[in-house]
């Protein structure tokens, strides 16, 4: 992060952010330097300034995700990534056998970002549980 950055984490899980202003705290990170939201991530993603953010990780329920795809590509600077964690599903997405709502989103919104080409440079890493890298453009 730039030494200028800011990073903006949304969280509803007071223990959540507890946790990661004392690590913050703990590793001499200026109050400044993070702004940490307890707030559902759908209700604070509109309220985001307009291509103001290089990165977005969603880590979240991933029948949000047509919602947090266009949320994302309005918040991201081009050249801004948007990641989602945890994208193989347990090893769900690749077996079209799999036909639960989260596996479904999860497939959908891969298929989705890499056909929306005009906007998106996806990549696929499989590592973990997988990551997807969808770079705007």
């Amino acid at each position: 992060m730039l030494a200028s950055g800011t990073l903006t984490s949304i969280d509803d899980e007071m223990e959540h952010s507890n946790i990661a202003k004392t690590a913050f705290n703990e590793a001499d990170i200026a109050p400044a330097r993070f702004r940490l939201i307890t707030n559902p991530v759908m209700d604070v993603m509109t309220k985001l300034a307009d291509r103001a953010y290089d990165l977005v990780i969603f880590r979240h329920n991933p029948e949000d995700l047509p919602f947090a795809i266009t949320e994302a590509h309005r918040i991201l600077r081009s050249g801004g990534v948007f990641v989602i964690d945890n994208f193989f599903g347990g090893s769900k997405v690749s077996d079209p056998a799999q036909r639960d709502p989260k596996t479904v989103a999860l497939r959908e919104s891969g298929k989705s970002l890499k056909n929306e080409s005009e906007n998106w440079v996806v990549s696929l890493i499989p590592t973990g549980d997988g990551l997807l890298l969808a770079t705007k453009l």
